[in-house]
This record gives structure tokens, sequence and C-alpha cells, in this order.
């Protein structure tokens, strides 16, 4: 029995057989899903997808693009927007 802090299903558990012929249980923390455009759903290029703690490591660049509403609309829609104003 795995101990209790690992009995959820945030964790991916994956089946692996080790030297000795015995499966264990790994557990893994999920894969974050990446950032997505508040317009249209589509994924960002050039936005990281990675857990809250390592973004926090990244550069300012790896985290958005570098241009206006970079790391929220996708380059289609924030052109959209722009000719609307």
């Amino acid at each position: 029995m795995p101990k209790p802090s690992l009995r959820s299903s945030s964790f991916r558990k994956i089946r692996t057989r080790i030297p000795g012929g015995a499966s264990i249980i790994k557990y893994f923390k999920r894969k974050p899903k990446g950032a997505k455009c508040a317009s249209c759903g589509k994924k960002l290029p050039g936005v990281a997808s990675k857990r809250v703690a390592k973004m926090k490591k990244l550069s300012k660049g790896r985290k958005k693009v570098n241009r206006p509403y970079g790391g929220n609309l996708c380059s289609k829609c924030a052109r959209q927007k722009a000719k609307a104003r």
C-alpha cells in the first residue's frame, strides 16, 4: 500500500519491472496542459508548459511571446483585436 500522500488521482501511476523480476508502481506528477488562446482556444506557440514551480524559474521570454497580448492571445486573434481598435 502506498503512503497516503500518493493515494490520489493527481499522481500518474506507471507499472514497471525491476531487475529482481517484481513489478512495482512508480508515481509521477501529471504533466500540465499548454497555455491556450483566450479567444479561440488554440494552443499558444512559444509558451512553455511546465508545472508552477518550474515556470517560476524560467526567464520572462520563455513564459510569453514578446508582443501585445503575448501569452494571452494567439497572433491571429491579437491582430484582429488590434484592427478593431
